[in-house]
């Protein structure tokens, strides 16, 4: 493990343009469930799974029910506000302080890496504590809304202040496309990268998914300037049977993320590095 730790510190310190790639792996390192893992929510209740499936349909058809109903459940995840960062999400941090990160794209929706002050965020399914709307998809804080208010008083859903749209949150129903904006800059980040780490995803709910395989394809024909895809996963992924990733650090994010920041800098030290 120490040889493939100095490697991805190299690898991350010869990078020219290097961006990361986060899903749920980081975020249980915080206490947050996953969905489908062994002990995942969707796992342990099919039927939560089944609902989600529909809530973007809901929406669409009565935004007002789809707001009450939101605004009346306290979430699968319980209260993610809570939440705190984790050593991964500081690594990320340090390394993007340092220039040696351009871009998080993540799938998380927890806002966590905002919390551990990392800058240059795409949160590719949104975020709990952020509004979009519907129409425009002009983000706002959930606290620029007075939503229980907004409720006694009937006037839901809100609306936007830029175009007169419906807003919803943030967070990216099943069946929602994802958010232009955010689509199309994860796909110019990961064409611009020549390094992509992959911290605590298996990269298997798409079209997040198509990223590391987007980028990978960028190393055909030979001639193409080659894209290093490192992983850092708890276990074995499509990703490293399929041959997209170059290596595996196998372990947790919060373990191994801030072990390649410490060697990062011993080798920033030395002479001959």
């Amino acid at each position: 493990m120490d040889s493939l730790i100095e490697r991805a510190a190299r690898d991350l310190l010869n990078a020219h343009y290097a961006i990361a790639l986060s899903g749920a792996g980081i975020s249980t390192e915080s206490g947050i469930p996953d969905f489908r893992g062994p002990s995942g929510i969707w796992t342990k209740n099919p039927d939560a799974e089944r609902k989600a499936f529909h809530s973007y349909e809901r929406f669409l058809n009565n935004p007002v029910k789809w707001w009450e109903e939101s605004l009346s459940n306290s979430g699968l995840l319980g209260n993610l506000e809570k939440a705190l960062p984790n050593s991964g999400h500081y690594a990320l941090a340090e390394l993007e302080k340092r220039g040696l990160l351009k871009c998080i794209i993540t799938q998380n929706i927890d806002g966590l890496h905002e919390k551990a002050l990392s800058k240059n965020i795409l949160e590719y399914h949104g975020s709990i504590l952020k509004l979009r709307c519907a129409k425009c998809t002009s983000r706002f804080s959930k606290y620029e809304f007075d939503l229980l208010k907004l409720r006694n008083e009937n006037k839901l859903p809100p609306i936007c202040p830029k175009c007169g749209g419906i807003i919803k949150t943030d967070t990216v129903a099943f069946g929602e496309p994802i958010p232009e904006d955010v689509a199309r800059r994860s796909l110019e980040e990961t064409w611009k990268c020549d390094l992509m780490l992959i911290c605590g995803t298996s990269a298997v709910v798409y079209p997040f998914a198509n990223l590391p395989r987007i980028a990978r394809e960028r190393s055909y024909p030979i001639n193409n300037p080659h894209v290093t895809i490192i992983e850092v996963n708890a276990e074995p992924t499509p990703l490293t049977e399929e041959g997209i990733s170059d290596y595996l650090l196998e372990g947790k994010t919060g373990d191994i993320l801030p072990a390649i920041v410490l060697e990062i800098i011993r080798l920033s030290k030395s002479p001959d590095r």
